[in-house]
C-alpha cells in the first residue's frame, strides 16, 4: 500500500507510562516509523526517562519544556528536538494554555 492516511477522529488513544495530564493518540504505526499526536494540558508532563530509540518531537500548538542532561529549551510552534537513543529526557508544560507535538520514532516490531 503506497498511501495510508489516518483522520484524527479515528486515531488510536492510548496510556503510556510516565505520562501525566497528557493525550496521545496513533496516527501512524507504519512497519519503519510511528507518528504520535500527543496533547499536554497546563502542568502535563512526560517524566525523567530514557529515549528507547532515536526519536523527534515537534511542537505543532503552544509551549513544552525539553529537559534533558541539566538542559532546559522551551520549544514554539514549528521548533523541534531530536534525542538519540538512551537520552533521559523529560516534557513539562509549563503554560496555562494547552500545547500538542508530534513524537516521530522509529517503528518498535
Amino acid at each position: 500500500m503506497a498511501m495510508r492516511v489516518t483522520r484524527l477522529a479515528d486515531a488510536t488513544p492510548f496510556d503510556p507510562p510516565g505520562h501525566r495530564g497528557v493525550g496521545p493518540v496513533r496516527l501512524q504505526d507504519g512497519e519503519t516509523v510511528t507518528v504520535v499526536l500527543s496533547h499536554y494540558l497546563p502542568g502535563g508532563r512526560a517524566e525523567m526517562a530514557p529515549q528507547p530509540t532515536e526519536t523527534v518531537y515537534v511542537v505543532v500548538a503552544g509551549e513544552l519544556t525539553m529537559i534533558s542532561e541539566g538542559t532546559e529549551k522551551t520549544l514554539r510552534p514549528h521548533d523541534s528536538a531530536h534525542f538519540t537513543p538512551g537520552t533521559v529526557r523529560q516534557v513539562v508544560n509549563r503554560t496555562h494554555l494547552p500545547a500538542s507535538m508530534l513524537v516521530i520514532r522509529p517503528a518498535s516490531r
